[in-house]
């Protein structure tokens, strides 16, 4: 094993980085941003400047990119090409790259036994700990300042390891290695492995140092950061005083950290390090190692503390980003605002509902049966016009029914613009279907009433969706357009609380195309179709205000019975005006004595 060590003009310009093995590994690049491994200090190095290859041996192929702008020195000269050997060195700008042979180091196995006496343990209580102060502020502002942008901009895990032991030994003067731990499993089982996530220490040719099981599993089981001092300092180098809970005579002390969020459970910061110079209190008095490693214990508390909340945030957003597929924004906003099961609690609420269907999509599918993969993708595209614009004017999905979706408004949060919201997304979906080249066109219609919302389902599976009359309504409502011929449909409801609002007259255009009985339901209703503005004239859609009005008469006569005014006034429409053609077709075969059309589904 090697790893790869880049140190920079100042301390914390620093990381340690392990090689992958040969036989797994592909090139790897270094830079200054944007590569596989960053060098973000330095401004010598260009954005990708040298690239790796690892050989046998923990041999590293070094070779330089014909971008680089600056030489890489290598035994002094400026080379192209080279091959790196363990405790060799190159140098670009103000940085030195180091390869360090690091000897596999194994920490699955206990290092010392419960009943050696030489250990002195103290605990520190992580909330008194913060309330104290460092007692030397002006050593850590300047890495106190920096930690939450460093920490933050790390855009992987592995890049927030490196950069967090790095400042860890750069913060902590008496430490010799820092290691970021991972045991989740150390509680309920003593024999759990103990995995090193990442590690760094100050020698360039030794690995990581020995890992006390028993101080990991006090303090991941306390809770609590634990020091633990096994040899004093003036036999920390006696080759007669083997020290107890280490194989290396440069440490003699360690002390432990643990993360206390979900986010790093079983997670721990360890650093082990050599015993400090002795000091001297305001009294003279020897100060004990205790209280010289407060400052350093308190740091990588601080340290911890900022990870785990970075890491908190981060499956957060991960866990909201993938939820996004399944809710919509207005969704989430609620959820973000309040307790999830209260927010998904089906509840009833005054709703406009939307069912849009595709139009076409049988005879799409005929002519494209031996491409269903093509087919598919063209339905995901025409349903995303659908999902674009009842998302976009803060609508939620509620299902998906084949080449069909619904929507509604007025939940999780009420709405008072909600069938103004829905009106505008029906308008945008049937424009972009008409502008664009899907061959496909739309039928949907809109319903407005009382009506269950929230997370409806079994104990097996839910959704979040709506239920109630006005939900099948808008879903007749979707059927009639067929027979209609109007691409948008509104129900009473909707009419009246859409249209009969001054402000909303000159920015929505109703026809009232007749009173209906919709399949299966006992009782009738009105309904109209929405269209632009009054001033419409464009060339897919010439219903202009004097042929609304003709149309309206014929159908008042038609419901007072009036079969000849009404035929007068509808046959003076266009041919291209499907609702004329059927009150007229409907007329010839039942007359006009109820006014009311019984349209099958």
């Amino acid at each position: 094993m090697a790893d790869l060590i880049a140190q920079g003009p100042q301390a914390y310009n620093r990381w340690r980085r392990e090689v992958p093995h040969y036989l797994d590994a592909t090139a790897i690049t270094i830079g200054r941003q944007d590569a596989d491994w960053n060098v973000p200090w330095d401004s010598m190095i260009s954005r990708n400047h040298v690239r790796l290859i690892p050989g046998n041996e923990n041999r590293l192929l070094v070779e330089v990119a014909d971008a680089a702008r600056n030489p890489v020195y290598h035994h002094g000269q400026a080379q192209q090409s080279f091959t790196l050997v363990p405790g060799d060195h190159f140098v670009i700008g103000k940085t030195t790259f180091t390869l360090a042979s690091t000897p596999a180091v194994g920490i699955q196995a206990p290092i010392a036994s419960a009943a050696n006496q030489d250990v002195t343990e103290n605990i520190f209580d992580h909330i008194a700990l913060r309330r104290r102060h460092f007692r030397d502020i002006n050593q850590r502002i300047e890495v106190l300042t920096r930690l939450p942008d460093l920490i933050a901009s790390s855009d992987s895990n592995q890049e927030l390891l490196v950069r967090v032991t790095s400042v860890l030994l750069q913060s902590t003067p008496s430490a010799e290695c820092v290691s970021i731990l991972s045991a989740p499993n150390l509680r309920s089982d003593p024999g759990a492995i103990i995995e090193e996530l990442h590690y760094d220490n100050r020698s360039a040719s030794m690995g990581a140092a020995p890992v006390s099981r028993r101080l990991v599993a006090r303090a991941i089981e306390q809770r609590e950061s634990i020091l633990h001092v096994w040899a004093a300092g003036d036999h920390a180098g006696s080759a007669d005083v083997a020290p107890q809970f280490t194989s290396r005579e440069d440490v003699d002390w360690a002390f432990c950290v643990p993360l206390r969020t979900r986010a790093c459970r079983g997670w721990a910061i360890y650093i082990t390090g050599r015993t400090p110079e002795t000091a001297n209190d305001s009294g003279g008095n020897p100060v004990s190692v205790s209280d010289q490693l407060h400052d350093d214990v308190k740091f990588a508390e601080l340290v911890g503390t900022t990870i785990a909340s970075l890491r908190q945030t981060r499956q957060l957003s991960r866990r909201q980003a993938a939820m996004r597929h399944f809710f919509a924004p207005v969704v989430m906003r609620a959820l973000a605002s309040g307790d999830s099961d209260q927010v998904l609690q089906p509840r009833e609420a005054e709703l406009t509902v939307m069912f849009c269907d595709l139009r076409g999509f049988s005879r799409h599918s005929e002519q494209n049966s031996q491409q269903l993969l093509q087919l598919l993708s063209d339905v995901s595209d025409a349903l995303g016009v659908m999902t674009k614009h009842i998302l976009g004017f803060d609508g939620v999905i509620g299902d998906f029914h084949g080449d069909a979706a619904m929507g509604f408004w007025g939940w999780p949060l009420s709405q008072t613009h909600s069938l103004e919201s829905a009106a505008r997304a029906a308008l945008m979906i049937r424009n972009e279907y008409q502008q664009s080249q899907m061959n496909f066109r739309c039928g949907i219609g809109i319903a407005h009433g009382r009506a269950v919302a929230g997370q409806i389902g079994t104990k097996d599976q839910v959704k979040v969706t709506a239920f109630g009359p006005v939900v099948n309504l808008a879903s007749r409502l979707e059927s009639m357009t067929k027979h209609f011929g109007a691409e948008i449909i509104i129900d009473q409801a909707a009419y009246e609380s859409l249209c009969n609002r001054p402000e909303m007259r000159s920015q929505f255009t109703t026809r009232r195309l007749a009173q209906v009985l919709p399949a299966g339901f006992q009782s009738s209703t009105t309904v109209y179709q929405l269209v632009d503005a009054v001033d419409n004239e464009s060339a897919t859609c010439q219903l202009t205000a004097p042929l609304i009005t003709r149309y309206e008469l014929g159908l008042r006569a038609f419901e007072q019975g009036d079969q000849a005014t009404a035929n007068e006034q509808l046959q003076g429409m266009p041919e291209w005006d499907v609702a004329s053609r059927l009150l007229l077709d409907y007329m010839a075969e039942h007359g006009a004595d109820e006014g009311v059309l019984r349209l099958a589904k």
